[in-house]
């Protein structure tokens, strides 16, 4: 199945978006941007990378589709973050760790509406994060983060919130 890429978006010729073996789909939405030396890669499961309206990826930016990947509206993701919806299974000794397989899915990632991702995150698979958050720079997200947190660092903490109306 081809990826769906909506005419309005904008997409750098520099930028590597793989076509899926399995059938699975890149789509994204109007008017959103895909900067330079951005990868999305079909790895480690078989679900789709959504990426919705007004989003924009900047440069440097990885995407691992493994169990899916959705991005709402108006998402912005800064400079070098990673997505990795997908897992390793680690458990046995006596294999090496490529050997054995992905591990269990955690649910993909899911990024609300409204979200900025600052550069050089890692969002890895189970990750949740609500509508209007903020998430600083360098940060390492695997659990969920409440809409219109601000969260930092590694492990992760909320500083405060979104304020206004």
């Amino acid at each position: 199945m081809p990826n769906e890429i909506d005419e309005t978006a904008r997409i750098s010729p520099l930028a590597d978006i793989e076509s899926s073996v399995r059938g699975n789909v890149v789509r994204i939405g109007a008017n959103s941007m895909v900067d330079s030396f951005v990868k999305i890669k079909f790895a480690g499961g078989a679900a789709n990378v959504i990426i919705g309206t007004n989003c924009y990826i900047n440069s440097g930016v990885t995407i691992y589709s493994g169990n899916g990947v959705t991005l709402g509206n108006d998402v912005l993701i800064a400079a070098n973050c990673t997505l990795a919806a997908s897992n390793h299974e680690t458990g046995s000794r006596s294999l090496p760790i490529r050997s054995q397989g992905h591990g269990v899915s955690r649910g993909g990632i899911l990024i609300e509406d409204d979200v900025w991702i600052g550069a050089n995150c890692v969002i890895l698979d189970g990750a949740k994060i609500g509508r209007g958050a903020v998430i600083g720079a360098g940060s390492l997200v695997r659990g969920e983060v409440p809409a219109y947190a601000k969260a930092v660092g590694n492990p992760l903490r909320i500083v405060g919130s979104r304020t206004g109306l």
